[in-house]
């Protein structure tokens, strides 16, 4: 009788420990932690990221963020990405995010070094080129679609004919975003407008960086004024920050008939409305809650994700990865014709990316009634006939 009480008390206290345990856990949070490229509130790229982890936290309970911003190599000199991951796992995060296309190495070791933690890089190709170890994902949305939309809204409004486009640094992502919005221009001025191919210009001019680093970069807030000051009616940003539409504002102010398109952010336009057609921006919330959630229930995939907008509510923060807001300065008609050109990309009615189409130098990009593959579009060689700017750094 003793030993079968005894037994009973012992079974008793471990089942106790066990539903100590099992609440600790549940109280115990899931940490992801986030790499971003510039300052949290920049009202652009950087931001548009940490909002989206603040959604991941409202919508998955027990989930928190831990970030570190203004992860490039002038504001943390000498700094690298593994010593910012160590520094986050410490911190008890399972999972980490690195935000930008410039993170790829740095964040592919981190993997490495960390293989029982996932990784999420934003942009980069390793799971393609096969470089990605097993806890390392890909995710990027499909912002060629924004891009279009911005460059049309710019066609349809331009007096000149003269669009600009900010660059930042020069490679295949934004080769192919500055190549999406000038497939939008081309369209809305070609076939909707009916105007001269030869009266549309379209200038691209790269600072060096995602956005201005004195001292290091050109200055995007003089890049912006050179464009209006030669012509340029409408400046259509690639950068993270805000000076295209801040420098249009002034212009405005000072009675010039200029406007511009930010880009990132949802919120850019705000403040400036007069000189605002519209944003492209991302809305990282629904891939960060995805992610998320694969990580928590154990079914992680070494995965290479390009998401699509959701064309049935290109707006719904809930579902779209990519969105276009259009501008309180874009005209009734030129957003009713916005309107239908969105229908018909999301329709799958139209599709520019679709020969003949030929690179800068002469070369074919798309043969005539060629459709572009992900993989072509993704990995863009060079900028296309029609548009000024380089293609390289060499």
């Amino acid at each position: 009788m003793k030993k079968s009480l005894g037994l009973w008390i012992g079974l008793l206290c471990l089942c106790c420990l066990t539903s100590s345990a099992t609440a600790l856990s549940a109280e115990t949070p899931f940490t992801f932690g986030l790499l971003l490229v510039g300052p949290y509130n920049d009202r652009g790229y950087s931001q548009a990221h940490y909002d989206g982890g603040k959604y991941a936290e409202k919508m998955i309970p027990g989930v928190k963020m831990i970030y570190i911003d203004k992860v490039n190599p002038a504001d943390r000199p000498g700094v690298t990405i593994p010593q910012l991951v160590d520094d986050m796992v410490e911190k008890g995060a399972k999972l980490v995010i690195a935000n930008s296309d410039d993170m790829k190495d740095g964040i592919r070791e981190a993997a490495l070094l960390h293989p029982k933690i996932h990784f999420l890089h934003i942009s980069g190709d390793d799971v393609l080129t096969r470089k990605a170890p097993k806890n390392l994902s890909n995710l990027f949305g499909k912002m060629e679609y924004g891009k279009m939309m911005a460059g049309f809204a710019a066609a349809m409004t331009s007096k000149t004919g003269k669009i600009g486009y900010l660059g930042p640094l020069i490679n295949e992502e934004t080769r192919r975003l500055s190549v999406s919005c000038y497939l939008g221009a081309k369209y809305a001025w070609e076939t909707v407008l009916k105007r001269k191919p030869e009266d549309l210009k379209f200038q691209v001019t790269w600072i060096g960086f995602w956005f201005n680093i004195p001292g290091v970069t050109a200055d995007p807030t003089q890049v912006v004024q050179n464009f209006f000051n030669t012509g340029h009616d409408v400046v259509v940003s690639g950068i993270d920050t805000t000076e295209a539409i801040v420098v249009a504002r002034q212009k405005r102010q000072e009675g010039k008939e200029v406007w511009a398109l930010p880009y990132d952010y949802i919120g850019a336009c705000e403040g400036a409305s007069e000189a605002c057609l519209g944003i492209p921006y991302f809305n990282w919330g629904p891939g960060y809650v995805q992610r998320i959630k694969s990580s928590l229930a154990g079914n992680w995939k070494s995965e290479w994700i390009w998401l699509e907008p959701d064309w049935k509510n290109l707006n719904n923060p809930d579902t779209t990865t990519v969105g276009f807001q259009s501008g309180p300065a874009l005209s009734p008609a030129a957003k009713q014709s916005l309107d239908g050109f969105i229908a018909d990309i999301g329709s799958g009615k139209l599709n520019l990316f679709k020969g003949p189409l030929n690179y800068q130098d002469g070369a074919t990009y798309l043969k005539s009634g060629e459709i572009a593959t992900d993989q072509q579009i993704w990995y863009m060689k060079q900028l296309l006939e029609g548009m000024t700017g380089q293609s390289s750094t060499k």
